[in-house]
């Protein structure tokens, strides 16, 4: 398999349009080579192009920034001589001083395949602010590690964040490509702009299942995201950041725990086999017990459980981890009605909703879990259609098969 970057690099011909022009790169630590050279280091060493700044999306070019709300500063970077803005500082969208300092922007940026994962929302703000100042966009492609699968309730209208950038679910199953073409078109943008395509990309190829597995390096795209088995559970394990439950922060794997110091593992995991034993499927549900070093619940022992995907068990077309959250909150309600389970903080700079409210688009997920009366078929009713809906409408998508 072939990135965008990669072929950039290796085809002159390709990078001809992008002579005497002035180039910016948007970038995080996972975009590398194959050979794991980063992308500022691999064009700024081609000798055909002038770059003349650098973008860091949330975590920052350099992946240091840890949590939500944790801005990076702008700087110079000391090999290239160009600055370096932040777009999780000051701002989030470019400021037309940034804007003044290219004329075509290269986005290289590894997605996790998730609605909340706010690349998305960083790209959008970059084609916008494009479109507004005439500067072209060029996006280099890279795999969506997990695949084509479809989970979850569409983002409502007036529901739009920096954790929502449109109307998708929370799996959406494109690449970051196929993502622009799809906001290009949504929202009506007239730019220049291009996708250079993966090649050799095989979405459903086991056992990888849209990740490279033995081919390409796994390089964290932000802090908590350390290999493939997050990423698979992410679609799910991120509704627990609005909540009081541990996401598994602050200890080796984080967003593939759930747990907290007051929880029963066996307990919970019997109260949701027995209300929807089918959603429970494609992965092992692992009772653990953990003591996080940072973040909810620092240096407390946590009851819980580890969803486990990396094995012979996974099932790639019958892991739904939205649902298996979904599910753990529910039995978690039947068990504790009174249970404190959403937790109100400020959520990427939103203070008056609810950051489960947020994570999930809607309010939707939130009332079925606190509705004594609603079953699984309710949430079901609810996520089949808008899922449905969107497989239509991202048909014509599609770049690979």
């Amino acid at each position: 398999m072939r990135t965008g970057l990669d072929q950039l690099l290796t085809d002159p011909q390709l990078r001809r349009p992008l002579h005497g022009r002035r180039i910016a790169l948007l970038a995080h630590p996972a975009s590398v080579t194959a050979d794991l050279t980063h992308a500022l280091d691999a064009l700024g060493a081609l000798g055909d192009l002038r770059l003349s700044a650098a973008f860091g999306p949330q975590h920052g070019l350099r992946g240091d920034k840890q949590d939500n709300m944790v801005e990076s500063p702008d700087f110079r970077d000391p090999v290239h001589g160009i600055p370096v803005f932040s777009l999780y500082g000051e701002v989030r969208r470019p400021t037309p001083a940034m804007l003044d300092r290219f004329d075509l922007l290269l986005v290289d940026l590894q997605d996790l395949g998730c609605r909340i994962y706010t690349f998305i929302t960083t790209l959008r703000y970059c084609l916008e602010a494009a479109t507004a100042h005439g500067k072209a966009v060029w996006v280099l492609d890279r795999p969506n590690p997990v695949g084509r699968p479809v989970e979850g309730l569409r983002l409502r209208p007036g529901w739009e964040s920096f954790v929502g950038a449109g109307p998708l679910p929370m799996r959406h199953g494109l690449t970051l490509g196929e993502l622009t073409h799809w906001l290009v078109s949504s929202l009506g943008l007239d730019l220049e702009y291009r996708v250079i395509p993966l090649e050799g990309w095989r979405p459903e190829q086991a056992p990888g299942h849209g990740w490279p597995l033995g081919e390409r390096t796994w390089v964290n795209p932000s802090p908590n995201a350390p290999n493939l088995w997050m990423a698979r559970c992410y679609a799910g394990t991120v509704l627990l950041e609005g909540t009081t439950l541990s996401e598994g922060r602050g200890t080796t794997r984080p967003l593939e725990l759930l747990g907290a110091p007051d929880l029963s593992p066996r307990e919970l995991l019997d109260a949701m086999a027995a209300l929807a034993s089918h959603w429970l499927q494609g992965c092992r549900l692992r009772e653990c017990w953990f003591e996080p070093t940072f973040h909810k619940h620092q240096g407390r022992l946590c009851g819980g459980l580890q969803i486990q995907v990396e094995d012979a068990a996974y099932g790639h077309a019958t892991f739904r981890p939205w649902r298996l959250i979904a599910l753990a909150l529910k039995a978690l309600r039947r068990l504790r009605p009174d249970y404190p389970l959403w937790r109100d903080f400020p959520y990427e700079y939103e203070y008056d909703r609810l950051a489960i409210d947020l994570i999930n688009g809607s309010e939707l997920l939130r009332t079925w879990v606190d509705d004594p009366a609603a079953t699984p078929a309710d949430l079901e009713a609810l996520a089949a259609p808008d899922e449905a809906a969107w497989r239509e409408e991202r048909a014509p998508l599609l770049l690979y098969r």
